[in-house]
């Protein structure tokens, strides 16, 4: 690597994904209008972009049956993009009626994690989010495509490159403004995500690409400094470090978004995030959960929240001194 030790002022975003991507693996339904004072928070504390929610079939994602409530009655800050995860045809239309800023589309390049986890095919689903493309198209409302298991998949190991790219470009030919390339299950490694990540910005030099870590192999941050370094300037990561993926044992959640930002704000990257109020947030999830959350920036506080001597650090530092007479 060479210049992601210096970040020297460099405009890095990250768009939280913890109240979707988070929410959807908990067991514990959190209520509608603590997801609504998450995502209020969220957006006071700086993030340029909030994946709120999933316009899914509420039977399919429970903990996410409120979405048109939340997406409707959240406060909205300028500035700010409020996106939603889109399935289908009429999840795209439930979101664009509840004022969704963008539509973020999923399918995997992997066939047979897109089938365990969409029960289709990959035809089947683009031929599907075609069609919720041109929806969006038409009501003007931009679109993402997150394309799972870009940098590897659980059960059939290594996607090609090229394969992966194929569709990028069957998505950029449909004209969709960003794509972001996911590590769904943890696979990726700072080498590898070198290579993608420049290959893919060389590509489509005109699209908005997002990189997507988990943390599952402790490689999380270090993928996100090595994808900086290949250039690339957007990132999902989720409050807490909460996620995961039901098709990877032992997965844990995606990089934690506090944990992403701490770090690149001491190495100079702008970020525009309020620290201490995005920590504020954090620490309110085990009381909404009902368990702790795996991020540490919360529970261990920024670099230098310094602490107190021990109470007898007067005595201590009298007998030290003491040898020396």
């Amino acid at each position: 690597m060479s210049n992601v030790w210096n970040g020297a002022g460099r405009r890095i975003e990250l768009c939280d994904v913890g109240m979707r991507d988070g929410l959807q693996m908990e067991c514990q339904f959190v209520p509608t209008e603590d997801k609504i004072a998450l995502v209020n928070a969220l957006s006071a504390a700086g993030l340029p972009k909030i994946e709120v929610t999933s316009f899914t079939s509420p039977t399919a994602i429970p903990a996410l049956r409120d979405a048109e409530i939340v997406m409707r009655e959240i406060e909205r800050r300028p500035g700010t993009v409020y996106t939603a995860l889109v399935p289908n045809a009429r999840g795209a239309e439930r979101a664009i009626e509840a004022r969704t800023d963008e539509l973020n589309l999923v399918m995997s390049v992997s066939e047979t994690h897109n089938l365990c986890n969409l029960r289709m095919t990959r035809e089947q689903s683009f031929a599907a989010l075609s069609k919720v493309i041109a929806m969006a198209q038409d009501a003007r409302v931009p679109v993402n495509v997150s394309l799972s298991c870009v940098f590897g998949c659980p059960m059939e190991g290594d996607v090609p490159q090229e394969e992966a790219f194929a569709w990028v470009q069957r998505f950029a030919d449909l004209g969709v403004q960003g794509v972001t390339l996911c590590d769904t299950t943890g696979m990726a490694y700072p080498t590898q995500v070198v290579g993608i990540t420049a290959a893919a910005l060389a590509r489509w030099p005109g699209m908005a690409f997002t990189l997507h870590f988990h943390n599952t192999r402790g490689m999380g941050l270090a993928n996100v400094l090595a994808a900086i370094d290949a250039g690339a300037s957007r990132f999902d990561a989720s409050l807490g470090g909460l996620g995961g993926c039901p098709y990877a044992p032992g997965a844990s959640g995606n990089v934690c978004t506090e944990e992403v930002a701490h770090a690149l704000q001491l190495m100079g990257y702008g970020t525009g995030i309020d620290l201490p109020a995005l920590l504020a947030v954090a620490r309110r999830l085990p009381g909404l959960i009902g368990h702790d959350i795996p991020g540490q920036i919360a529970k261990a506080g920024q670099r230098l929240d310094l602490h107190p001597a021990p109470a007898d650090f007067e005595a201590i530092r009298e007998r030290a001194l003491a040898r020396n007479t």
